[in-house]
């Protein structure tokens, strides 16, 4: 229902209201070949040998033609398929630029409330379109691997700024120690900028400055390591007190999107069946004044009827 966009999850949610105890969200990011599946299926694992619920959202390209996810993270982890305390979903990106379906939110507050502990969230891999998962896991994990030019990549990225924690996956290869070094040398030149922090400058903010793990995640080597780090940061999220930062900022963002969503599919619907709008943004050649008119008009209803407020 979420992934097809059926209205009548508004409802849903709003029924569980502030009762769900929230999952605790980890993003996996990095060029494709990184290993990001292969790590999140040794953190599965773990968790689990922890007694851990866990969710793995990956979301996948689209086939072009059905418009469903590839599945190929289903393919990598088939020996959790049986856990009745693992959930595996690829979800298509349906185009969505930030690398993440528009679900994908929605998709994480359901997982909490069917009592997931935490939901491993594993982004396309295509580069500078990976940033948004920052703006959704509560800890980013940037995984690396030598010997792919990920140095450049970072910098032109600008994943330096959206990392939690890297991790040099594939350690065993040769180059590793050098990838180390390069990510710990950016982090050196960064420390030269404005440090992200839980406040503003000057009023005893804290610092977090990300480690860097090291691991083999094809024999499971490392993976404690990442896990350590990760609830480090976590730990200190909460004593920064910028974990109610991230969640307030998350709100916005979701509704902001849901906002631009709805008023999108009302765009779309106006241009499809009102022909003299579609007659004048021919006629001008340019979309300003037909997305003026859009925009100013008055007594029109953006939120779809289904999905509308069911209070009095």
């Amino acid at each position: 229902m979420v992934e097809q966009r059926d209205p009548s999850v508004r409802h849903l949610l709003e029924s569980l209201g502030g009762t769900v105890r929230p999952a605790r969200v980890v993003g996996l990011t990095g060029a494709p070949g990184t290993g990001k599946s292969t790590l999140a299926d040794s953190l599965v694992a773990l968790l689990r040998s922890r007694d851990q619920a866990v969710a793995v959202i990956a979301v996948d390209p689209n086939s072009p033609f059905t418009g469903g996810a590839i599945l190929g993270d289903r393919i990598r982890m088939q020996r959790h398929a049986l856990d009745p305390k693992v959930y595996i979903r690829s979800m298509g990106a349906r185009g969505h630029m930030g690398g993440l379906s528009v679900a994908t939110r929605e998709a994480i507050r359901l997982m909490g409330a069917f009592g997931f502990d935490w939901v491993l969230l594993e982004t396309v891999g295509v580069g500078q379109s990976e940033l948004e998962v920052a703006a959704i896991a509560d800890t980013t994990l940037v995984v690396l691997t030598p010997g792919q030019g990920d140095g450049v990549q970072m910098i032109k990225a600008g994943i330096m700024e959206i990392a939690d924690v890297f991790v040099v996956n594939k350690a065993d290869l040769p180059g590793a120690q050098k990838t180390v070094q390069e990510v710990r040398s950016m982090l050196s030149m960064a420390a030269l900028l404005p440090p992200r922090s839980a406040g503003k400058a000057g009023d005893g903010a804290k610092t977090w400055r990300p480690p860097i793990v090291t691991a083999i995640a094809l024999k499971g080597e490392g993976t404690r390591e990442v896990m350590d780090a990760v609830e480090k940061h976590q730990q200190f999220q909460k004593s920064s007190g910028e974990a109610g930062q991230r969640a307030e900022a998350r709100l916005k963002d979701e509704a902001a999107d849901l906002v631009g969503e709805w008023a999108r599919a009302e765009a779309r619907r106006l241009l499809d069946t009102e022909p003299a709008l579609s007659s004048r943004l021919l006629r001008d050649r340019v979309p300003y004044a037909a997305a003026e008119e859009i925009l100013t008009r008055q007594g029109r209803e953006l939120v779809p009827e289904a999905a509308r407020s069911r209070d009095p």
